[in-house]
């Protein structure tokens, strides 16, 4: 493996580069993409209303991921939605000379998809620029070869044609590494000339004894000191260090393994073998219901069979290769297990770096995790060097003191963190987002998951949650560890009391209520209570990897056993589905009688799998004019369908499931053990 990537050449890129072609404004204002589309050039102007919050779900739709090579470059911006429509389609963008692109705040945000930015390039963009970007999207671009900038005096510069120092391109803080990445197209051409000593990952200098966060401590002892020596471990790390970390599990579905793969067989060669299989897995959880749902027009675009390539693919890759692969279930459609919640069951441990093909790898947090997600380059060269590259990300802590009320959950607080002017002005975009305080002492592992897992929506790098003893019990009853041993690897990891946090966000648990996320953002919450009338609803939905644990099934079957109890079940005026998050919650809800309660409330069930949450899935909405409730943690425009969605906890999903409109569940009484 190593050997092949030796023999490659590699090359830096001139100091200057110059465009040719087009700007693209992705605007509010739908008639002005029109007018650009057909021709025109827009002068730039600050007072064009450039579209804020532009997601990679928007760029590209779950089912444009169905492909994963330059076929992609037909389909970028198809589910832009602005003005109420969606002004841009199949083959807009791509023969028509656009190199750059423009939007407003937030741009990237959501998904980590690769396919995102690699289908901009596919089209011919070569620079996007906007106010902020999103960390993942933005390191996908550089790790492949595209450039980004927040500078919009370069827009007329691009215009010109004018030869621009590649510098203009590199943010000022940039890190050695961003730059040597940028300037040598990509990242796996850095990896190239990493290893052959072209570039020198710069040592960092922060002095030992310096108090950290726990984030920090898992960081400095995974710090990659020498590859080739394989010396890892630094006495202390600190905010803006920049390096690479050596991890310990890497992770991937079927969205991202054919791509990764395809990368892998052109840059290495199809019989290289990939560094510490063991410690790598595959799963197939994203499409597993596909068939159920997809379009006959999409059938006959020949999506369904690029679906089933994807997983063909990782299939083969994965046998070739030795790769644990957690596929479909062999008896019924679905999945073995939606990949975070396997993760966080049977593989992450306390003090590990985690990294997966998914924004919500945070999810694995909850254990005591650095746990995050990285673009589809990335995982490539974490196969072969077993680490990922990254620099040390500011701390945000989020302090939620006080005792909850009983029908509020880790969903509600998490709502009540998006909807924080801090978090809704971009300012904890590529954060490390710990949670502290005494109400999250006391959640269990499985809400704590929930927190850390919707890091993703707050933008942040990753959520962790200290380990404590709550976390020796549950992997002494989950996994069968000893306590004492997991004390011992848990020791020291806890923040120092005067570590740096770049800012503490102060939640008083008690005065929380139940929430919702309104449609079009999870940063549109609102306590229900303050909804302007009622919400009648045509689908409730309960699952995905931030609802669909043991500890939702708990809370999902307290709600469903008082209704019962009173003579009711879920209203006929809607559709609820509910989703086990593995086989594993499966055969435990069946042991304690969930699995049968559920169905006799009215509930279809369905196995394993994500589904509805990526509009792939029983539970989509099927028309802009049907309104859900769903525990999913986005409801992006498209995300589950074409209709409204509106985001809350599985108290709030069940309860109104039962009452045929949005309402908070008030407790009377626990589901008996």
């Amino acid at each position: 493996m190593l050997e092949q990537l030796y023999s490659r050449d590699v090359h830096k890129r001139p100091p200057t580069v110059r465009f040719q072609g087009r700007i693209l404004f992705l605007t509010e204002d739908p008639e002005l993409i029109r007018r650009q589309l057909e021709g025109e050039d827009l002068a730039w102007d600050p007072s064009i209303p450039l579209r804020d919050d532009i997601s990679t779900d928007e760029i590209t739709p779950g089912w444009v991921c169905y492909y994963y090579d330059e076929k992609l470059g037909e389909y970028p911006y198809v589910g832009l939605e602005t003005g109420g429509q969606r002004p841009i389609g199949h083959k807009d963008i791509i023969g028509q000379g656009f190199v750059a692109a423009v939007s407003g705040k937030r741009r990237g945000k959501g998904s980590s998809r690769e396919a995102a930015p690699y289908a901009e390039r596919a089209a011919g963009i070569r620079v996007v620029i906007a106010e902020n970007i999103e960390r993942i999207y933005r390191e996908n671009c550089e790790n492949l070869g595209m450039l980004a900038s927040t500078d919009f005096s370069l827009i007329d510069r691009i215009r010109r044609g004018e030869e621009i120092p590649l510098e203009a391109f590199i943010d000022p803080e940039a890190g050695r590494i961003e730059r040597d990445v940028i300037e040598y197209g990509g990242l796996l051409d850095y990896a190239v000339a990493r290893l052959k000593g072209l570039v020198q990952v710069p040592a960092i200098d922060t002095k030992p004894g310096r108090p950290m966060t726990v984030a920090e401590k898992i960081l400095a002892r995974h710090w990659v000191v020498d590859l080739k020596e394989d010396e890892v471990g630094v006495p202390a790390v600190k905010a803006g260090d920049t390096g690479f970390v050596r991890t310990d599990l890497r992770f991937s579905h079927e969205y991202v393994t054919p791509m990764a793969s395809s990368f892998w067989d052109d840059f290495v060669g199809p019989d290289a073998g990939l560094n510490d299989p063991d410690s790598i897995k595959f799963f197939r959880d994203h499409l597993a219901f596909l068939d159920q749902v997809i379009t006959e027009e999409r059938k006959k675009a020949g999506l369904l069979d690029a679906a089933h390539a994807l997983h063909d693919r990782q299939r083969e890759f994965a046998r070739r290769k030795g790769v644990r692969l957690h596929g479909e279930l062999a008896d019924r459609t679905g999945s073995e297990t939606i990949c975070h919640i396997m993760v966080q069951d049977r593989y992450a441990l306390p003090g590990q770096v985690v990294v997966g093909s998914d924004s919500h790898t945070p999810h694995s947090g909850c254990l005591g995790c650095v746990a995050f997600g990285v673009g589809t380059t990335a995982i490539v060269n974490s196969w072969a060097t077993k680490d990922v590259r990254l620099e040390v990300p500011p701390s945000v802590r989020v302090r939620i003191t006080g005792e909850k009320p009983e029908n509020v959950t880790a969903k509600d607080m998490i709502l009540e963190v998006l909807r924080h002017p801090y978090v809704r002005d971009g300012k904890a975009i590529g954060k490390i987002i710990e949670y502290t305080g005494e109400a999250i002492e006391a959640l269990g592992i499985d809400e704590r998951a929930t927190l850390t897992n919707m890091a993703a929506e707050v933008g942040g790098f990753t959520g962790i949650v200290a380990p404590d003893e709550t976390t020796v019990g549950w992997l002494a009853e989950r996994r069968g560890l000893d306590p004492d041993e997991v004390r011992a690897v848990i020791d020291g990891l806890q923040s120092d009391g005067d570590a740096e946090y770049e800012w503490t966000m102060e939640i008083d648990a008690s005065e929380l209520r139940p929430m919702v996320a309104t449609p079009g953002d999870p940063g549109n919450g609102i306590p229900i209570d303050e909804l302007e009338g009622p919400v009648t609803l045509d689908i409730a939905f309960a699952g995905a990897c931030t609802a669909a644990k043991r500890e939702d099934m708990t809370m999902y079957a307290r709600v469903l056993r008082e209704a019962l109890d009173d003579g009711r079940g879920v209203s006929s005026d809607l559709r609820c589905y509910l989703h086990y998050g593995s086989v594993d919650v499966e055969a435990w809800a069946r042991e304690r009688g969930y699995d049968e309660l559920f169905r006799e409330a009215g509930i279809q069930v369905m196995p394993p799998g994500c589904g509805a949450c990526i509009n792939a899935g029983p539970g989509v909405s099927t028309s802009p004019d049907q309104v859900s409730i769903s525990s999913i943690n986005r409801n992006f425009p498209g995300r589950s369908g074409p209709g409204k969605v509106y985001l809350a906890s599985p108290y709030t999903v069940m309860a109104s499931a039962v009452a045929g409109r949005i309402t908070a569940w008030q407790p009377r009484a626990a589901v008996p053990a």
